[in-house]
């Protein structure tokens, strides 16, 4: 299953996406996909099916669909916490050794934005820099998980994001990688919130992904999450022992190689594209503007 939010920032119609590209529109059961929705019992997925099967669910065609915005597929998360140097040859372009426990981050929540908003390049900056990522969204609240398996049943579904970094502010300006990773716009997310049944349903798996980025139509990631160091449950299962994941949080799992900190591509500039995609996950598409 594909959930979705369309139409203007600040509102966005959730939605689940089908096959097709029709829309089928939830607000009969929720005014939005939030964490709170995300954890009802039963299932929000059960819930849909009930729904269309009543047939009380309104759908949106595919033409309308392709005209409106995409937001990120989760409103309002409660935290973004992300991963670094999560692939072993992404370590190994930036000259890190791999990590024997998984480094762990935190990124400002209001740097979430839809997947093919602007990215801001910030006053100042001379190194932005560009991350695909796949980010797990949290669907059960997650505390002290005693296993993979036990971490797996409280992520809600999967999706793309877009981990903007400056890496002066990350590396070169003291304390710690927050403040050049929490600049404004910078982390699109989406375009869909796709369960692991979903992905599943069509052959595929969260551990073994493609992922790729290119700007102005050149390819500067290739890769696949089967390269990760951590798995996605094992993430999940690692960070509940330090912190409680809340339904609707959004967990960024690292990057593949090929980032300009590594590969010494020139970094981003105002008018630049950049284009994601990921294996079942969609795409997203950015320009970047100035500040």
């Amino acid at each position: 299953m594909q959930f979705a939010r369309l139409g203007p920032a600040g509102s966005e119609i959730p939605v689940v996406i089908d096959p097709d590209g029709t829309a089928v529109d939830l607000r009969p059961l929720t005014s939005d996909i939030t964490g709170a929705f995300l954890a009802s019992e039963p299932g929000p997925g059960e819930l849909v099916e009930r729904a269309r099967a009543a047939g009380d669910l309104p759908t949106i065609p595919a033409d309308e669909v392709a005209a409106l915005r995409r937001g990120a597929p989760v409103a309002r998360p409660g935290k973004v916490v992300c991963i670094g140097l999560n692939y072993r040859d992404h370590a190994a372009e930036t000259g890190a050794e791999i990590p024997t426990e998984p480094i762990v981050f935190m990124k400002d929540p209001s740097t979430v934005i839809g997947p093919d908003d602007e990215v801001l390049i910030p006053r100042g900056s001379t190194k932005t820099d560009w991350e695909i990522e796949l980010a797990v969204v949290i669907g059960r609240t997650a505390r002290y998980c005693a296993s993979e398996d036990e971490a797996a049943a409280c992520i809600a579904g999967y999706t793309i994001a877009h981990d903007v970094s400056e890496r002066e502010f990350q590396l070169e300006r003291g304390g710690q990688w927050d403040k050049g990773k929490s600049c404004e716009t910078f982390n699109p997310l989406g375009p869909w919130l796709v369960t692991p049944a979903g992905l599943a349903d069509v052959g595929l798996d969260a551990e073994r992904l493609g992922l790729r980025l290119s700007v102005n139509g050149e390819v500067r990631q290739d890769g696949t999450t089967a390269d990760m160091i951590f798995r996605p449950a094992e993430v999940v299962r690692y960070l509940s022992q330090f912190m409680v994941l809340h339904p609707g949080d959004v967990i960024n799992t690292g990057t593949p190689a090929g980032v300009a900190l590594g590969s010494g591509a020139p970094y981003l500039r105002a008018g630049d594209v950049v284009e994601l995609s990921a294996d079942g996950l969609g795409s997203q598409r950015q320009t970047v503007g100035a500040a």
